[in-house]
C-alpha cells in the first residue's frame, strides 16, 4: 500500500509538502524524503516521535544511536513506517537538525493502492518557501499541581544552615 502523508512546518505560515511512499518503507527513507522536499542536505540529526491525537510527543525513534554503551532507543532505519503511522495513529512529529529545531507535523492523509510504473517516494504537492531560518519556539512550564509558592520554597531554603544539614 501507498502512504500519502503531509508534512507541516510548524510555523505561522503555511509550509508543507505532501508525499507518497509505501507503507513498508522505514523511517530512514521517510526521513530521506523529508530532507529532499524541503530542501535540507540530509546531514544533520534528526528523530520522529510517535504522539498522540493533540501532537503530545511520546517515544522518540532516532536516526542514530548516539549513546556510548547501546540503549534501548528505537531507530529509523529498524522502524517500518507501518509500524507507527496508522489509521488509528495517523500522527507524528518530525525534528530536524537539533541545533536549530526545524520541527514539522506529520498526518497521514490517505491510504491507497500502487500504482505501477511510479516511483516511491513521490513528491506530490509542495506549498510554500522554506525561511531562511527555523521559527522561533515557545518553550512554556505546564502549570504545577504543587500549591506552594516557590518564594516559600526558597525562603525556607535559606534557612538551613549547611553545616547542619549535610550528610
Amino acid at each position: 500500500m501507498i502512504y500519502k502523508i503531509r508534512i507541516i512546518l510548524d510555523a505561522e505560515e503555511d509550509i508543507f509538502r505532501d508525499i507518497e511512499i509505501e507503507d513498508q518503507s522505514n523511517l530512514e527513507d521517510f526521513h530521506n524524503a523529508i530532507t529532499q522536499a524541503f530542501g535540507f542536505e540530509g546531514s544533520e540529526m534528526a528523530s520522529f516521535y510517535t504522539c498522540d491525537e493533540e501532537w503530545n510527543q511520546d517515544e522518540e525513534i532516532a536516526l542514530f544511536d548516539m549513546s556510548e554503551s547501546g540503549s534501548d532507543i528505537r531507530l529509523m532505519n529498524e522502524t517500518p513506517l507501518d509500524d507507527v503511522l496508522t489509521e488509528d495513529n495517523p500522527k507524528m512529529i518530525y525534528v530536524y537538525d537539533f541545533f536549530s529545531m526545524w520541527t514539522f507535523f506529520v498526518e497521514l492523509a490517505d491510504i491507497v493502492d500502487k500504482e505501477d510504473g511510479r516511483i516511491y517516494p513521490n513528491l506530490l504537492f509542495t506549498f510554500g518557501e522554506l525561511p531562511d531560518a527555523p521559527p522561533e519556539k515557545q518553550f512554556e512550564a505546564k502549570p504545577s499541581d504543587d500549591d506552594g509558592d516557590f518564594d516559600d520554597l526558597l525562603d525556607r531554603y535559606d534557612d538551613m544552615d549547611f553545616d547542619e544539614n549535610w550528610n
